[in-house]
């Protein structure tokens, strides 16, 4: 019986020369500036930053424009200057944790971004993405409700307070 054992120390060499891939979610805005038209070339070009240094996206929900809760200020073109609405949009993938430095280096040098940000993906976040533009119609929609779907409450008043809630009632209207 040949059993190979290894020391501890060349256990963790080999164990951190294994790559392992780890996914990430990168959410970000585009500016308002950017042609509509153009805003699908830099949704691109952010996925090739991504997939440039092995990386595999495996979601994705592409940007559309909406109103931002509160304006964004960032320096364009030596000017502060204020962004009520922007392009969101978010890209999950897997890749090694070495590869994020470059991803964020490079997404600092485009001009075309308002603000990003990357995570860390949990196992349940993995599986549940939440769908940011879908979850915007749903709560922009009017619900009709039918006449027969309505359940009428009924009104249990207390027997001491009957009195005082009748004398409330007889108020009569002022006619000018």
């Amino acid at each position: 019986m040949s059993e190979t054992t290894m020391p501890a120390a060349e256990a963790e060499v080999v164990a951190s020369s294994e790559s392992e891939q780890n996914s990430y979610e990168i959410a970000f805005h585009i500016l308002p500036t950017v042609a509509e038209g153009e805003v699908q070339g830099v949704f691109e070009s952010i996925k090739a930053l991504i997939t440039k240094d092995q990386g595999i996206i495996f979601d994705e929900e592409a940007p559309l424009r909406f109103e931002l809760a509160y304006e964004i200020v960032k320096k364009h073109e030596d000017k502060n200057r204020k962004y009520a609405s922007a392009y969101f949009g978010w890209i999950r993938f897997k890749t090694e944790a070495t590869a994020i430095a470059v991803l964020l280096e490079e997404m600092d040098t485009k001009p075309e971004i308002l603000r990003y940000m990357t995570i860390k993906l949990s196992k349940t976040e993995e599986e549940n993405p939440f769908r940011f533009h879908e979850a915007i119609e749903s709560f922009k929609m009017v619900t009709t409700i039918d006449e027969a779907d309505v359940v009428e409450e009924e009104v249990v008043i207390d027997e001491v307070a009957t009195d005082d809630v009748v004398a409330e009632e007889k108020v009569e209207p002022v006619v000018a």
